[in-house]
């Protein structure tokens, strides 16, 4: 019978080999184009506003440094005593105790911090202090009163004012070529409070420069920073101080805006930004064209594009050669197979096509004639099935213990509990080294005990208690084989329902001994044993392990022992009278009569 071509499987294999690749490529090109914006957002919000966070972290301590050294000069009674000697009549003398101090004391902050550049202390009648290459002449060619940094001091009575970047004003000999920043206070008498002074600390102006400038973003992105009325008052570009920011929507995103990220538009060109909070209503901002960031996914669609078409000629080139592969074996074997009237029977098919596979199909299942193989296929579909439910059952149980452990060592990592971070982690290795050494289902009752032994030192860490392992082995018994992870569950159930409520150490007993053909393991703590109703509802374990009453751990310890030993096994939880629970376990061999194991 031939098979028209709309309907060979080379016609369907070509076909669906170039709509996978093409369509999936296609709409990755528009997906990328549409979505730039997007990925702007989830690609590079990440570095830049680490970038951003880091140099707003930066000029932030030094801001807290200038206001900290404010803070020790305001609140120095001599420095204050020295001030009002200054503007009595009959003045400081040069030289004096008092004056030598101030001089010391501002000089010595100086040479103490790498950010603070000049510091002075300022009154309108009397002596004033500066470090460094202080000069009165300069001072007094200002008339104070006349300065706007000067009112807003006296308007804010004591509070911070931060000046914009600027060079310094009283300061050598010549020009004032120091780049400094400002942050001035009025100095006040405790006894009334009253204004006797001026203190400014200004900060090393080219270091903060050097910050904003050494940041990048993009080729030509660049940082400054504003203050609450869009004036740029710290800029690499320092014709920039002063002006507002000539851009109305940067602007509103700085002053009104509670984004941290923002977009805009500038003389055409969209532009991202990003800011971050400084002191004194002033923000650091970041602004970059979008195109120097989305030029990377332009190139990349491009290459989508190229190898969209070029994935595709070769999907047709591979979808031939391998049709061709597929349908000749096919034919020939739809052939053979008509000839067969009796033999080995246990495949099935239930292809239902017109192609030829679907030819196949039909011979194949007009020759089924025997099902004496189903009941034997399906006994071991149901152990396969039973050993399948027990591996999930361990793939349940250990991420969610090494998700506990890790989230432990996180805090101690987050708390600067490094040492114990440092074992916890040491543990864990050890632990995950045992298990991956580890093959096939079966481990010696030796390579459990000596899991669990490790396992003991994570949970030390997780709950910050002690917790003694004594064992007593037969020797006989050391290399018997046990399901993986069987004792583990009940040590941990002990420790969680019976030690740690307690809040104090505990004792884990395991006992491992022959009681006749079957071995025989007990497992004893010392918590604060079992409720009442817990203990009734557990005195049918194979009620309580189908009828969900127990936990994954102890329904895998169960279903563990009902697989792989005799019915005659048992599992029992009893609360021991002098305080604890104990966990039994009589492991009987499988007979011939029990199925296969």
């Amino acid at each position: 019978m031939k098979v028209p071509f709309s309907n060979k499987i080379a016609t369907k294999m070509l076909t669906a080999f170039f709509v996978v690749i093409l369509i999936p490529a296609t709409l990755g090109s528009v997906f990328i184009s549409y979505f730039a914006s997007s990925l702007i957002k989830t690609n590079v919000r990440q570095s830049t506003l680490q970038v951003a966070e880091r140099a707003a972290d930066s000029l932030l301590s030094a801001f807290l440094v200038a206001s900290d050294i404010s803070d020790q000069i305001y609140s120095d009674t001599r420095i204050q005593q020295a001030v009002l000697e200054g503007r009595s009549a009959q003045g400081l003398p040069p030289g004096s105790e008092l004056d030598e101090y101030v001089e010391t004391t501002i000089n010595n902050i100086i040479y103490s911090s790498s950010f603070v550049k000049i510091i002075y202390i300022i009154q309108e009648e009397g002596e004033s202090w500066g470090s460094g290459t202080f000069n009165p002449a300069k001072l007094l060619q200002y008339d104070l009163d006349e300065l706007d940094w000067v009112k807003e001091a006296r308007y804010k009575d004591g509070e911070y004012v931060w000046l914009p970047l600027q060079y310094d004003q009283f300061s050598g000999g010549g020009d004032n070529t120091a780049l400094v920043l400002p942050v001035v206070r009025v100095l006040k008498r405790f006894d009334d409070m009253e204004q006797i002074g001026l203190v400014s600390v200004s900060l090393d102006g080219k270091a903060l420069v050097d910050i904003l400038a050494h940041l990048e973003l993009g080729r030509t992105g660049r940082f400054f920073v504003a203050d609450a009325e869009g004036r740029v008052v710290i800029d690499p570009d320092l014709s920039r101080i002063g002006e507002t920011v000539p851009n109305r929507e940067l602007y509103e995103n700085i002053v009104t805006g509670r984004e941290a990220e923002f977009e805009f538009a500038m003389q055409g060109v969209a532009h991202y930004g990003v800011k971050q909070p400084l002191v004194g209503g002033w923000t650091m901002v970041g602004i970059v064209p979008v195109e120097e960031i989305t030029g990377q996914l332009a190139a990349l669609q491009r290459r989508i594009v190229y190898s969209s078409f070029f994935f595709g000629l070769l999907a047709i080139v591979v979808a031939l050669l391998m049709a061709r592969r597929i349908t000749r074996p096919i034919q020939s074997l739809a052939e053979q197979m008509k000839q067969v009237a009796g033999g080995d029977l246990r495949a099935r098919t239930r292809i239902v096509s017109a192609d030829e596979v679907g030819m196949l199909s039909k011979q194949f299942n007009g020759m089924i004639q025997r099902i004496e193989a189903l009941v034997s296929e399906v006994r071991k579909e149901q152990a396969e099935k039973q050993e399948a439910e027990l591996r999930a059952v361990m793939h349940r149980i250990n991420p969610h213990f090494l998700f506990n452990t890790l989230s432990n060592i996180r805090w101690l990592v987050k708390f600067k509990q490094t040492e114990r971070a440092d074992q916890g982690i040491s543990a864990l290795i050890r632990l995950l080294e045992a298990n991956m050494g580890k093959k096939g289902n079966f481990i010696t009752v030796e390579e459990e005990l000596d899991i669990i032994e490790k396992f003991l030192v994570i949970l030390e860490i997780r709950y910050d208690l002690r917790f003694e392992l004594r064992v007593t082995v037969e020797p006989s018994l050391r290399t018997f084989l046990l399901p993986r992870m069987l004792l583990q569950p009940i040590v941990e159930n002990s420790i969680f329902h019976g030690i740690v409520p307690q809040g104090t150490n505990g004792l884990i007993d395991v006992d491992v001994s022959r009681d006749g053909d079957a071995v025989r393991i007990v497992v004893r703590d010392n918590g604060r044993g079992m409720e009442r109703e817990t203990a009734a509802r557990l005195a049918n374990m194979e009620a309580a392990a189908t009828g969900g009453e127990v936990g994954i751990g102890i329904k895998h310890v169960y279903e563990s022992m009902r697989l792989y030993y005799s019915p005659r096994s048992t599992f029992e939880l009893r609360e021991l009278q002098e305080g604890g629970t104990a966990a039994t376990l009589v492991l009987a061999p499988r007979e011939e009569a029990d199925g296969d194991a």
